[in-house]
Parts: C-alpha cells; structure tokens; sequence
C-alpha cells in the first residue's frame, strides 16, 4: 500500500510506520517541519508542501491522521486551546487535501473515548449515546463532527483507550511508581480503565484500512477493561514490586488539576465493531500486555 500518517513522528505515529515498513508499504509522513529520511520507503512531506502541490498523495490508498497537542499536560485555558485547536485544524488540512486527489483514499481519524462519559457501572460500545459533559469530551465531539464532513470519503473514527507503550504516552508515567517500589491503588482504585497495547493498537489501524466494511466510529481498546486496582496489582507483578502505596484523589487533583479525571474517573469500552469482524488480539489479557512491556523494557 501506499499511506500518509499525520502525527507520524510521535508515539503512535513511530510504531504504525514501523508496522508498514515491515510489510513494505510505502509511508508519506506529514509533519509542520521539514525532515529528512535515508529510508527508501519513507518520504516526508510538510502541510505546506503538499496543499501547493498534490502530487505526492496521488494515489494514496489511506490517510492516518494522528496529528493532534498532547492531552497528558495541565489543562490551563491556553492548554485546552491548542489542544481543540490543533486537532480541528488537522482534519481540514487533510479535508483540503482530499478534496484534490482523484481517487479517495479512506481516512482514520484518531478520536478518544472520552466521547462515551464516565462511569464506574456501565458500559460503552461504538452503539453507545453520545455524552458531552466535560473539556476532553467535547473536543472529542467536534473533532469527530470535523472528519465526518468530509466529503466522499470512507472515514473511520478510531476512539482510541488508554495506549500502552515503553517508550511514549502515559504509561513511563504510571509504572514510574512501581519501579521505585511505591506502587499502589490511584484514587479509589474502582475506576475502570479501557487499555490497548500499542502493538495492537497499530494492527488495528492496518485492520480498518483493509476492511471496507468499516466505516464510522471504532473503539480502539482491548475487549477486556480492568479497574485500576487490578492493574495496578498487574503491573507489580509483573515488576516484581509491592502493590501497597495508594495515591489520595486529591493529591493527584493537587498535581494535575483538571487531567487528574483521566486517571480518576473510568470508562468501560468494549470494541464491538473489531471483534464482530474477527479481529485477534496478541495482548487481550492485562497481565500478557504488561508482562511483555516489562520485558521488552528490560531488554531497550
């Protein structure tokens, strides 16, 4: 194939580009400053180079728009700004690319699901009403509304959970703790946190590119969420470390103001529309996706 990835020089961005190269897809990486790649297959391109000449996405077979300011900061007023900002402008730059290519490419356009709310009973599907009751929420729900106009073009809403990774995203952050042998419960520890190895999340995304059928939102997340309890108690032992330290909710709210709901509040996400189709897991079970972080932590 041949794909563009937006945002393809962060986290996750690294880790699908990867993935194509070893399939030996050819890669257009979009980014605001121009880079420079020895690898025959990879080729950067900036915004500014691509909306005065078209020709390098010509006969793109998928868009990957990952591009968007990191969310894991303190949300002040400006924060929160270029956070919603930095997404919308994403998606129509990449609506004006579209719009002059001949053949449509089909666009996955990171999402969060954060777009489902909060709570520690019940339980979300890509079937679930629609709640915006909060910042990350309605920058979630004008993003989403954003990359649904975009015309003639199959677009996948990929509601992406909490990514784990060795080497980006929260998780450094969270395992940090443990490592020092101070790990413990977060909060009430009751909170259920919707997860997806980084591996799988990348597999997905190259799941969705290759389904037609897909269209609309996909929940990114592995079909087995876990409390926070039960991951921490995961992560010690895959650590070797004690599970004993609990952190106070408000001494969290203390640190990271408004963010601290990321880590506070939980949401149960199940991914129907994947699992309906076939899509196999390498890392369903909590305990197989951290023992295989530890080790290949251990390893880097």
């Amino acid at each position: 194939m041949k794909v563009a990835i937006a945002g393809g020089t962060g986290f996750v961005g690294k880790h699908l580009t990867q993935l194509f190269l070893q399939r030996k897809d050819t890669v257009i990486l979009i980014s605001r400053k121009k880079r420079r790649s020895d690898h025959p297959l990879i080729r950067h391109m900036t915004w500014d180079e691509l909306e005065n000449n078209i020709k390098p996405l010509e006969g793109v077979d998928a868009i990957v728009n990952l591009a968007g300011e990191t969310i894991n900061q303190r949300w002040t007023e400006e924060a929160k700004k270029r956070i919603l900002e930095s997404r919308l402008d994403a998606v129509h730059r990449v609506q004006a690319l579209i719009e002059q290519l001949e053949k449509k490419p089909v666009l996955v356009n990171a999402s969060g699901m954060a777009i489902y709310g909060t709570s520690e009973t019940e339980s979300f599907t890509e079937e679930s009403e629609l709640r915006v009751e909060d910042f990350l929420s309605g920058v979630v729900d004008q993003w989403e509304m954003a990359a649904e106009h975009i015309p003639d073009t199959r677009v996948v809403l990929l509601r992406i959970g909490l990514v784990l990774g060795n080497d980006g995203g929260a998780f450094p952050k969270m395992s940090l703790p443990f490592k020092l042998g101070i790990g413990g419960r977060v909060g009430s520890g009751r909170q259920i946190m919707s997860w997806i190895h980084i591996e799988d999340l990348c597999r997905m995304i190259e799941f969705c590119i290759e389904h037609e059928e897909i269209e609309g939102p996909v929940n990114a997340t592995a079909p087995i969420p876990v409390t926070n309890d039960q991951f921490g108690r995961s992560l010690a032992k895959a650590l070797r470390r004690p599970y004993w330290l609990p952190v106070p909710a408000f001494v969290l709210k203390a640190l990271f103001g408004e963010m601290s709901e990321l880590l506070l509040k939980g949401q149960q996400v199940f991914p129907k529309v994947v699992t309906d189709l076939g899509f196999r897991y390498k890392y369903s079970v909590i305990d197989h996706a951290l023992e295989n972080l530890v080790r290949s932590g251990k390893k880097g």
